[in-house]
């Protein structure tokens, strides 16, 4: 047994999940411990503080900080609406008033005499939290947040953009190796998450977009056509939070790339079965991949996760490989030379020996592979 030098990818049709669902400060958790969800409900909510927008009022009111005071008509903490007084000179024998009205409607932060600085926040941004995928809640972090387990068919992408999406699995690709046109895409894939096979065009992803298509699951797309959906290049950032109106999850890489046969199977095997699925990635450290996780029926007594272990080369084991001239290609060790073997680069390292999936025998460095875990 040997370790692999690259971290596998899981693609199971039957794995226990555990999920945090975690606000980004403290508020109020909405279900408890026990409670059976689904990924439509809401586990947690909380406000966002607004922006703060500051108000010279000594300017405005032409006169200095420390007689603001007299002229002030709000205190702190007061909400306040869109053109409503803050603050109001009297003027001479009544007339020549200077008046300052509020540019937004929000919340007055603090007033200071020292520099005639009014401080007002905008609005409180409402943040809510939903479970995600179907599950039981089995802990509770108070104020914060809950995990949720459940038990999936569960696929780990190479790549994705776009946030988390629900919706049915629906099949457009004939086979692993098909690239479907914009015509394969009609109303009936409205909120759904199509599989396109080995690859995903822009125009495809247009039209989808166009028919409210929930997400595409994709063995490959152009990195061309992802810049011009978005309009950038990606770079190393993390990936997940573009709107662009649906999720896309790539699972073997760039270019025309089959989707593995075991993938396009066990989605097949689940078409029209409700699913999570999400684009986030990030390759650097915290490695982060995007997930399709399709919930199966489950009893609390079944929830007994396992350590997750490291992905381990073994014969028999099932990789992909990484690096050219086979990128993204599927095959089976066969065999694990312990003795340290010469390649092109004039290096010594440790090799394998393995099986594509069109019988042909390759010898690769071990790095150059990365598991699919069971």
């Amino acid at each position: 047994m040997a370790q692999a030098y690259s971290p596998g990818l899981t693609v199971t049709d039957n794995i226990v999940l555990k999920k945090d669902r975690i606000l980004p400060l403290k508020g109020e958790v909405l279900v408890k411990k026990g409670d059976i969800l689904k990924a439509e409900d809401l586990v947690a909510q909380t406000l966002l503080p607004g922006k703060v927008l500051p108000i010279n009022l000594a300017n405005k009111l032409g006169v200095t900080a420390n007689m603001v005071n007299q002229f002030i008509k709000v205190k702190a903490g007061d909400n306040v609406t869109k053109g409503q007084i803050l603050a109001e000179s009297k003027g001479f024998l009544g007339m020549f008033k200077s008046s300052v009205k509020s540019p937004i409607e929000g919340e007055i932060e603090s007033i200071s005499t020292i520099t005639g600085q009014m401080l007002m926040r905008e609005p409180r941004i409402p943040v809510q939290v939903k479970a995600f995928i179907d599950g039981i809640v089995v802990e509770v972090i108070p104020d914060e947040g809950v995990i949720i387990e459940n038990k999936s068919a569960y696929i780990q992408g190479i790549f994705g953009i776009g946030g988390e999406t629900t919706g049915e699995i629906k099949i457009l690709a004939k086979s692993p190796q098909d690239i479907i046109t914009p015509d394969y895409i009609d109303a009936s894939c409205k909120d759904k998450l199509i599989v396109t096979g080995a690859m995903v065009t822009l125009d495809v992803i247009k039209k989808a977009q166009q028919i409210g298509c929930a997400g595409i699951i994709t063995g490959g797309i152009d990195d061309r056509d992802l810049k011009n959906l978005l309009g950038y290049n990606i770079g190393v950032a993390i990936t997940g939070h573009e709107e662009i109106g649906l999720t896309i999850v790539v699972t073997e890489g760039f270019g025309v790339i089959d989707m593995a046969q075991k993938t396009y199977e066990l989605l097949k095997q689940f078409e029209g079965h409700k699913t999570s699925m999400h684009g986030k990635t990030q390759i650097r450290a915290g490695v982060m991949r995007p997930e399709i996780i399709i919930p199966l029926p489950i009893g609390e007594e079944e929830l007994k996760a396992e350590e997750p272990k490291m992905a381990t080369l073994e014969i028999g084991t099932t990789v992909r490989i990484i690096r050219q001239p086979n990128f993204g290609k599927i095959a089976t060790i066969t065999a694990l030379p312990e003795k340290l073997t010469r390649v092109e680069s004039e290096t010594m390292v440790r090799i394998l020996e393995a099986e594509l999936e069109d019988g042909t025998k390759v010898i690769l460095p071990r790095a150059n592979v990365e598991v699919i875990e069971d």
